[in-house]
């Protein structure tokens, strides 16, 4: 009877009772699910800490036999000798030359690229040019590395001037021209007479653009009186890793000034800015983050690339003469992982096969503070933006 009464009551004031165990068992359900949520959402970061414990353990054991004094500070790389040298700082500059060179071309091309996708192109245009920069993310990084090895290596060798000089006009000049636009808006922005800034809008505009022609043809004279003696060098290596890294910096790029939204943009004019000021007062300030996660994602994509530097970039062990000299064949860390790693585990145990782990190591110590840093980065751009 007070089961029934319990029913009927509930019936009329539409409430619903659960009992004790259902609730118990609705408890434990929640509990269950989130723990199995907790677990897959970590399941990433477990799998990065094995990977760090893994390589770890047979990286230490090197720095115990031989020290980190020889690993940091020698350039003397000759794992076959008895007893072997395994200086790897000709190695590790070898790798930040590279990956250096990498982010110097692709980085101004990637992010002008998005801009003038989201910003500048129309929307029919930038239906089918974006779709055909991210293709480039899918070419094998192998293919890369024949195009290199095969065709862009002779080229260099034996016309190597005019190539390095065709390619600083076309790289080049459209950054230049697009820049010279910019600063000339800038500069006029707070002129209040409409004819008075176009008038003097066009003084700039030929004064930065001479400017900006005898700059181009300085350098591309320079470049074209330029002899490469081997193809496979530090430039060649550059070069096929910036086009590497450039959809993914087009794309995270494009997709971050798209996320800004048309009401800053709006807002922007609507206050008398320019477009000029727009993109470089509103709309990139307010991208900056997922700008900065693209320029290092690019990054990391150079610095961890194996084939194409194993293939093209010479893979001789010491640091150039000068220092920045792009033209001289260079070692990078995963090209000797990568090409000693066959050798090295026929003597599992051995100094040899533990200085490649310590490589390994090292790249993975540079990943995580790069991605520590720029993670620091983003959240002290996000609290300046929100006034904080």
């Amino acid at each position: 009877m007070m089961s029934e009464d319990i029913v009927k009551e509930s019936g009329r004031s539409g409430a619903f009772i659960v009992s004790a165990k259902k609730r118990k068992l609705q408890k434990l359900s929640k509990t269950a699910g989130e723990s199995i949520l907790l677990l897959i959402a970590s399941f990433v970061a477990i799998v990065v800490l094995f990977i760090f414990y893994f390589v770890a353990v047979d990286a230490v054991p090197y720095f115990q036999l031989r020290g980190f004094s020889e690993f940091f500070t020698s350039s003397n790389w000759y794992p076959a000798d008895e007893p072997g040298e395994f200086g790897a700082l000709a190695i590790i500059y070898g790798s930040g030359m590279v990956t250096l060179g990498s982010t110097l071309l692709s980085v101004p091309m990637g992010i002008a690229a998005a801009i003038c996708l989201s910003d500048i192109l129309p929307f029919s245009v930038r239906q089918y040019a974006k779709p055909v920069i991210e293709m480039l993310a899918a070419i094998p990084s192998v293919a890369f590395g024949f195009f290199a090895l095969v065709i862009f290596a002779p080229l260099l060798q034996t016309h190597g001037g005019p190539i390095l000089m065709w390619a600083w006009w076309v790289l080049a000049a459209p950054f230049l021209l697009l820049a010279v636009i910019v600063i000339s808006d800038l500069l006029t922005a707070k002129i209040e007479d409409q004819n008075r800034r176009q008038q003097i809008s066009l003084v700039l505009l030929a004064v930065f653009a001479i400017g900006a022609l005898a700059f181009l043809y300085w350098v591309g004279s320079v470049l074209q009186k330029m002899e490469i003696i081997t193809g496979t060098n530090a430039l060649n290596v550059s070069i096929i890793l910036s086009f590497m890294s450039l959809p993914t910096i087009v794309s995270v790029s494009e997709d971050a000034l798209q996320a800004v939204g048309r009401d800053m943009r709006e807002g922007s004019y609507a206050l008398g800015a320019t477009r000029a000021e727009t993109i470089v007062k509103t709309v990139l300030p307010a991208a900056s983050s997922g700008i900065l996660a693209a320029v290092i994602l690019g990054v990391m994509r150079a610095l961890g690339e194996t084939m194409v530097v194993w293939m093209a970039s010479g893979n001789s062990s010491h640091i150039p003469e000068p220092w920045f000299n792009y033209l001289e064949a260079i070692r990078t860390l995963t090209a000797t992982i990568a090409g000693d790693m066959g050798e090295a585990d026929q003597v599992t145990g051995s100094a040899r096969y533990h200085v490649l782990f310590a490589m390994g190591l090292l790249l993975l110590v540079i990943s995580f503070f790069s991605n520590l840093v720029s993670e620091r980065i983003v959240v002290r751009q996000r609290k300046i933006l929100s006034g904080q």
